[in-house]
C-alpha cells in the first residue's frame, strides 16, 4: 500500500505546471456544465418578492430626527371598554401558587445572576427604572410597591387608579412581572430577571377597549319619551368574561387569550397606534427610565415604503437612544395578520415588523422553546438581534386583587393553553438589560446593547448571527462579567490594595535543577534515539541466497 502512494504522488509531481492548470481548467469546466450540483446560496436563489431595489425592505430609510412627536400625554381617540376586564378564573382545585421555577429561568441560570448581582452590588438592580410600554401594570403585590404611573393612552382609569395602573387585558403584567416581580415567599420558583427594579408603567394599547361609536339619539314621539336602551348601560354593552384564565393547584392561571398574531397596533378599532406608540417612547425617556420594553408591534407586508407612524417610531427610539435609554422590542409572533418571513431572500422579507425592524437603535427580541430552538412563531428577519425564552411561561396573575401567578390562558375557542409569544422573551432581555445598567453604571445605551448581543450564544452562521435567533440566545451571566472587545478603550488600570499579602519569594534553585535534569535527560535520549537510527541506515544488506542470522 505504501509503495502505490508513493507511485502515485511521483506521477503528480511529473505533471508539472501544464498539468496542474489543465486540472483547474478541466474541474471549472464540469462545475459549468454542471450547475445543478451546486447549491446556490438563499440570497442567489429567484425570490419570490420584489428585489430591494429602489425601496426599504430588509434595511429602513436613515432617520428624519425631525418625525419626533410632540407627546400630548393622551389618548389619539376616544376609547370605551368592550370587553370585560381579565378575571381570575379556575378549572378545578384551591387557587394556589405555582411552586416550580419556569424552564427559561433555568436556562438563563437567573438564580446565579441574582447570587452574582448581590455579591458584586448588594441588590439585583435597585436604582433602574424600566418603562413597560404596554397594556398597563397592575399593582400586584408580587410589585412591592415598586410600580410608578407613567401614563395612559387609552382612557381614564377606573377605580381611581393612576394612569397606566389599570391592566384590563393582562398582558402588561404578566411582561412587567418577568422584569422585576419578587414573591416574597422563598418556596416559589418564580422570580422577575431584576426583582429590586422599578416599573414605570405606560398604558398605551389595549385589545378590549375600541373606538368609540358616534351614538344617534333617535327621535321621541310627541308626549311619549324613548325607552332606555341597552346602549344606555355601559355593563350591557359588555360580553360576559370569557374567564380569562385557566387552571387550579399546578395549573393555576389567569390571562387575556393571546392573539396569535402578537399584541398589534392599529388593528380594526381596538386602541393602540404607532402614533401614541411613539409618544410613549418620548414620555418614558422624559420620565427618566433606564430600559424601555415594548411588547407590541406593527405588522404589515413589505413595500418598499416607510409610513408616517413608521417614522415617528423610528425618530422616537433613536431619542431615547440618543438620550442614554436602551430599547428592547419583540421580534413578533406569526400568524393570520402577520405572515412568516419564509422566502428564500432574506434581504427581501415580505413582513416588516416595527418596532424591530430599527434594529440599529433597538434590541429586537426573538423567542426560543425549551429544546433550544426557534419557536415557531417567532417572526424571522434581518433586524433580530437576540433571542431568549418565550414559550411554557409563568408569571403573575394580572387579575384586580390577585396575588398569585399565572401559566395558563384561554384562548378563543375556550380552551386553556401555554402563555407564549415574543412578548415575554422581550422582558428577559429588558431585565438583563437592568442588571447591565446597575452593575456598570459608566456604560451608555448602546454600549449595553452591544455588550448584551457580543456576549449571546452566537449560532453557527456567518458574521454569528443568523435572522432567526440574531447573534444568539442571551446569556446573562456573560454579560455581567466578560470582557467585551468593544468596551477595550473604556478600560482602565485599576489601582490594588495595599494590604495584599507578601509576594512569593521562595528559592528557585530546586526548580532549576529540575528542570535542568529533565533537559539532559532529554537530550541523552535523542542522541541515543540517533546513533541507533544511523547504524541501522550504515548495516551492509543480506546477500542472495545467504541467510542472515
Amino acid at each position: 500500500m505504501a509503495v502505490a502512494r508513493k507511485s502515485r504522488g511521483t506521477r503528480v509531481r511529473h505533471l508539472g505546471l501544464a498539468g496542474r492548470t489543465g486540472t483547474v481548467l478541466l474541474a471549472a469546466g464540469i462545475g459549468v456544465l454542471s450547475p445543478a450540483s451546486v447549491a446556490l446560496p438563499a440570497w442567489a436563489q429567484q425570490s419570490s418578492v420584489a428585489p430591494d431595489a429602489g425601496g426599504y425592505y430588509a434595511t429602513p430609510p436613515p432617520v428624519d430626527k425631525s418625525k419626533k412627536p410632540v407627546d400630548e400625554g393622551k389618548p389619539d381617540k376616544t376609547y370605551e371598554k368592550k370587553t370585560e376586564c381579565v378575571q381570575r378564573s379556575k378549572l378545578g382545585g384551591d387557587q394556589v401558587d405555582i411552586k416550580n421555577r419556569p424552564w427559561g429561568q433555568e436556562y438563563l441560570q437567573i438564580e446565579k445572576v441574582h447570587q452574582l448581582m448581590r455579591g458584586a452590588t448588594g441588590s439585583v438592580g435597585a436604582n433602574v427604572k424600566v418603562a413597560v410600554i404596554d397594556t398597563g401594570v397592575s399593582a400586584h403585590p408580587y410589585f412591592g410597591g415598586r410600580v410608578e404611573s407613567g401614563g395612559d393612552y387609552v382612557a381614564t382609569p377606573g377605580g381611581g387608579k393612576a394612569p397606566g395602573l389599570e391592566d384590563c387585558d393582562g398582558h402588561g403584567t404578566e411582561v412587567a412581572g418577568i422584569i422585576a416581580a419578587n414573591p416574597p415567599d422563598a418556596s416559589i420558583g418564580f422570580r422577575g430577571v431584576a426583582p429590586d427594579a422599578t416599573i414605570l408603567s405606560i398604558r398605551q394599547s389595549s385589545q378590549n377597549y375600541e373606538e368609540a361609536e358616534k351614538k344617534e339619539e333617535p327621535p321621541a314621539s310627541p308626549g311619549n319619551s324613548a325607552p332606555p336602551s341597552s346602549s344606555n348601560n355601559p355593563g350591557s354593552q359588555l360580553p360576559p368574561s370569557s374567564g380569562n384564565g385557566a387552571g387550579g393547584g399546578a395549573a393555576d392561571g389567569t390571562a387575556p387569550g393571546q392573539d396569535k398574531g402578537g399584541r398589534q397596533q392599529g388593528q380594526g378599532k381596538t386602541a393602540g397606534t404607532l402614533k401614541t406608540l411613539a409618544q410613549a417612547v418620548v414620555r418614558a425617556v422624559d420620565k427618566r427610565a433606564n430600559v424601555i420594553n415594548m411588547s407590541v408591534d406593527n405588522c404589515r407586508p413589505a413595500t418598499g415604503s416607510i409610513t408616517e407612524g413608521e417614522q415617528q417610531l423610528q425618530a422616537a427610539v433613536n431619542y431615547a437612544v440618543d438620550n442614554d435609554v436602551v430599547v428592547v422590542a419583540a421580534a413578533g409572533n406569526s400568524g393570520d395578520k402577520c405572515p412568516q418571513n419564509d422566502q428564500p431572500d432574506p434581504r427581501s422579507p415580505k413582513t416588516i415588523v416595527t418596532p424591530p425592524w430599527f434594529s440599529e437603535d433597538v434590541l429586537s427580541v426573538a423567542a426560543i422553546d425549551d429544546t433550544g430552538g426557534v419557536a415557531e412563531f417567532s417572526v424571522h428577519g434581518p433586524w433580530v438581534s437576540v433571542a431568549a425564552p418565550g414559550t411554557k411561561i409563568i408569571s403573575l396573575d394580572p387579575a384586580e386583587g390577585s396575588s398569585s401567578l399565572a401559566n395558563l390562558t384561554i384562548e378563543g375557542n375556550g380552551q386553556p393553553g401555554a402563555i407564549q409569544g415574543t412578548s415575554f422573551a422581550a422582558p428577559y432581555v429588558a431585565g438583563v438589560a437592568a442588571l447591565v445598567r446597575a452593575k456598570f453604571p459608566g456604560l451608555k445605551a448602546r454600549d449595553v446593547m452591544t455588550r448584551i448581543k457580543e456576549t449571546a450564544q452566537h449560532p453557527a452562521a456567518p458574521g454569528g448571527r443568523d435572522n432567526f435567533v440574531g447573534f444568539g440566545v442571551i446569556d446573562p451571566i456573560a454579560a455581567l462579567t466578560a470582557i467585551v472587545p468593544s468596551e477595550a478603550d473604556k478600560a482602565k488600570p485599576v489601582q490594588l490594595p495595599a494590604n495584599l499579602p507578601p509576594a512569593n519569594d521562595r528559592d528557585p534553585a530546586p526548580m532549576i535543577v529540575a528542570l535542568a535534569g529533565t533537559g539532559g535527560g532529554l537530550v541523552a535520549l535523542l542522541v541515543t534515539l540517533f546513533v541507533v537510527h544511523s547504524v541501522r541506515r550504515n548495516r551492509p544488506a543480506a546477500s542472495p541466497g545467504r541467510k542472515t542470522p
